[in-house]
């Protein structure tokens, strides 16, 4: 994707990340999401985590927009496109980034319930989607930006594009890691 995608096509593509992403975890049985590997996460933990940033950046498209512009600033540059964004945070990770404490999700027993997690997480993937489309209107998402733990300041634009990526990179990690079980 290296056009800029318009706010339709990202709340689009939010939906989609989202329902592949809980299609595939769905499919997993309890053992499979809850199985612990050494020094990784669950799919349960990295549901988590997802829920934690998904929820995160959806405040940042739910709060007063002067609220936004407090915290975050102006942008001194345009947004990048989705590819850039991607590759950005794919240096980042290389360069041996990782989340943050507060991102870092506790272990997950199964008595937390598949299907509880999966729907912590619709719902968050849904506040996100639902307040992008609702309180924003084009070219505002590139006029605020957001600090991000791990890419610095960026657009709510390039924000949208994170949690897009963010979803299917956890996707292909769960998918992974499932099939070296």
């Amino acid at each position: 994707m290296t056009a800029t995608l318009s706010i339709g096509e990202l709340t689009e593509q939010l939906d989609k990340a989202s329902t592949e992403f809980n299609e595939y975890c769905s499919s997993l049985s309890e053992e499979q999401f809850f199985y612990q590997p050494v020094e990784k996460w669950s799919v349960a933990q990295q549901i988590k985590h997802l829920v934690s940033a998904t929820n995160m950046a959806a405040l940042a498209f739910r709060l007063p927009k002067v609220l936004v512009r407090i915290v975050g600033g102006k942008p001194n540059r345009k947004s990048r496109t989705f590819d850039e964004l991607v590759a950005k945070y794919e240096l980042k990770l290389q360069q041996g980034g990782k989340a943050s404490s507060r991102y870092v999700p506790k272990p997950v027993p199964p008595s937390a319930g598949k299907e509880k997690l999966l729907k912590e997480f619709s719902k968050a993937m849904l506040k996100l989607s639902s307040a992008l489309q609702k309180n924003w209107k084009e070219p505002q998402p590139d006029k605020y930006i957001a600090p991000h733990p791990l890419l610095g300041k960026i657009t709510l634009r390039e924000l949208s594009y994170f949690t897009i990526h963010h979803t299917r990179h956890h996707l292909a990690s769960i998918q992974k890691m499932i099939a070296k079980k």
